[in-house]
C-alpha cells in the first residue's frame, strides 16, 4: 500500500466523523490560524475537506497537505464552536499520525529531531529526568538570565530562552510551608480521600513549585497524597505531533501505574496532559486487551481546579493581595470543557481581586513546541493576547498549563510587560500558607 493509500485507509476508518462536518463555517472565527492567514485551507473545516479529498482518492500525501496539517495548533476551539460536533481533535492527530508514518524515510530535518526528542528521551524516564535538571540548572543558576540580558543571543534562540526563563514561578524559593500540613483545617471536614498526582515530564522538572503547590493543596483540602509508581510522561506531545504508538506505549504505563496505586482519583495540573489522558480510553477504543483499564483510569482523571469545586475548596484564612487575570488553557477549555473552576478556585481566595481577560478563549499561540517551530506565525497570535493583557492592568496572569505559561512568560518579558504568569494553583497554595504562619 502506497502512503496515500495508508493515510486514505486511516482517515476512511474514521470518515463517519469527517462526514459529521457540514461546512457551515461557524468554526473560521474560532480557529487562530484562519484569522490571521485568512487561508480557507489553514481552517478547521478546509483542513476536513482536504483530509475528505485524501479518503476519496483526490488529493495525495504531499507538502501541500502536509502543510496545512502541520500549521494547525490544535487548539480544539472548533469543537467548542461546531454545532455537529466533529472531533476534529481526533481526527487531526489521525492524520498527523499518517503524515509521519508516510515521511518515515523522507521526514524533513525538523521532523527526525522531534521524532528523536520524543521517542527516544521523552520516553526514557532517566534521561529525560537528566535533561530537565540540566534546563532547571542552567536557568536559576544565573547563566540564562546574563545571557537573555546581555543580548548575546538573537532570533528563535532568544525566544527560546525567554521561554525557558519564563517557567520559574515567581513564588520560587517563597513556600514557608515546604511539607504537606500535618493539622487539617475545618471542624466538620468530608471523608479523607486517597488520590495520586500526575508529576508529568516538563511540570516536574521545570514547575517543580506547582507540582509541590498542587501536593499541599489537596492536604488542604482533606486528601491523602499517595504514590503512583512508574508513572511516565502523559504522552500529549507525542499525540500531537502524530507519534501514536509512542504515546500509547507511555499511556499502557501509566494506566498500570495509576490503578495499581489503589487512588481514588487521579490529579491533573497541566491541561495538555489532562486532556490526553481522559482521553486514553479512546486511544485503546480498538483494543479488547487494555480497552477496560484506560476506561477505569480515563474515569478517574481529574483537573486539579475541577476536582476541589467537585469537592468543596476548603477557605484559606490567609488572603494573597494581587490583581489577577485568567487565561484559560486550550486544552482545559475546549478539550475538557472545563470553564468556570479555574475562576471559582481564583475567586475563593481572600484580597485577590479578579479582573476578566477579553478573548481568553483564544489560544496564545504556544500549543507545545508550535512556538518554535511556526515562530512568525506563533507571534502574531501571541501578540494580541499580549494586547488584551496590558489592558487588564493585571499584575498577575494566572492560567493552568506549562506551555501556556512559558509562551505568556515569554511574551511578557520580551515586550517589557511587568505581569507574573503562575500556575492558579499557586495563588491558592499562598494563601494556605499565609493561614499557616
Amino acid at each position: 500500500m502506497n502512503t496515500s493509500n495508508q493515510l486514505g485507509a486511516a482517515l476512511a476508518a474514521n470518515s463517519e466523523k469527517l462526514l459529521t462536518c457540514v461546512h457551515c463555517g461557524l468554526c473560521l472565527p474560532a480557529c487562530p490560524t484562519y484569522r490571521v492567514l485568512g487561508n480557507e485551507n489553514d481552517s478547521p473545516r478546509g483542513r476536513i475537506y482536504l483530509m475528505r479529498g485524501v479518503v476519496e482518492g483526490k488529493l495525495a500525501i504531499a507538502k501541500t497537505f502536509s502543510k496545512h496539517i502541520d500549521l494547525c495548533l490544535g487548539c480544539r476551539a472548533c469543537e467548542t464552536a461546531c454545532p455537529s460536533g466533529v472531533p476534529y481533535g481526533h481526527l487531526l492527530e489521525t492524520a498527523r499520525a499518517e503524515i509521519v508514518a508516510a515521511q518515515k524515510e523522507h521526514s524533513p530535518a525538523i521532523g527526525r529531531v522531534v521524532s528523536f526528542v520524543l521517542n527516544q528521551v521523552f520516553t526514557r524516564p532517566a534521561l529525560l529526568g537528566a535533561a530537565m535538571r540540566f534546563s532547571k540548572l542552567f536557568r536559576d543558576s544565573g547563566a540564562a538570565r546574563f545571557l537573555f540580558n546581555r543580548g548575546f543571543i538573537k532570533g528563535r534562540l532568544k525566544f527560546a530562552l525567554a521561554v525557558l526563563l519564563s517557567s520559574r514561578s515567581p513564588f520560587a524559593g517563597k513556600a514557608k510551608n515546604k511539607a504537606l500540613p500535618a493539622q487539617l483545617p475545618s471542624t466538620n471536614p468530608p471523608a479523607k480521600m486517597r488520590v495520586a498526582v500526575l508529576r508529568g515530564c516538563v511540570m516536574e522538572g521545570l514547575f517543580t513549585e506547582a507540582n509541590r503547590a498542587t501536593e499541599r493543596v489537596l492536604a488542604h483540602n482533606h486528601c491523602e497524597v499517595i504514590e503512583a509508581k512508574g508513572q511516565q510522561c502523559c504522552g500529549a506531545l507525542h499525540a500531537h505531533a502524530g507519534h501514536l504508538e509512542g504515546a500509547k506505549q507511555l499511556a499502557r504505563h501509566n494506566i498500570e501505574a495509576f490503578l495499581e496505586s489503589g487512588c481514588e482519583a487521579i490529579i491533573i495540573n497541566s491541561a495538555g496532559c489532562g486532556a490526553a489522558m481522559k482521553e486514553y480510553q479512546e486511544w485503546f477504543a480498538d483494543d479488547p486487551e487494555v480497552v477496560a483499564k484506560a476506561q477505569q483510569f480515563s474515569a478517574k482523571v481529574k483537573d486539579i481546579s475541577e476536582f476541589l469545586v467537585e469537592r468543596g475548596i476548603t477557605p484559606p484564612a490567609g488572603s494573597v493581595n494581587r490583581r489577577v487575570t485568567y487565561d484559560a488553557p486550550c486544552h482545559l477549555l475546549h478539550a475538557q470543557k472545563i470553564a468556570n473552576p479555574p475562576l471559582d478556585l481564583l475567586k475563593s481566595i481572600p484580597g485577590l481581586t479578579f479582573t476578566p481577560l477579553q478573548g481568553s478563549e483564544h489560544c496564545c499561540g504556544g500549543a507545545g513546541i508550535y512556538n518554535l517551530q511556526h515562530p512568525e506565525l506563533s507571534a502574531e497570535i501571541l501578540a494580541t493576547k499580549l494586547d488584551n493583557i496590558k489592558a487588564t492592568g493585571a499584575d498577575t496572569l494566572a492560567t493552568a498549563n506549562p506551555g501556556c505559561i512559558m509562551q505568556l512568560g515569554a511574551g511578557a518579558l520580551l515586550n517589557g510587560i511587568k505581569t507574573d504568569v503562575i500556575h492558579p494553583v499557586e495563588l491558592l497554595d499562598a494563601a494556605y500558607q499565609k493561614s499557616d504562619d
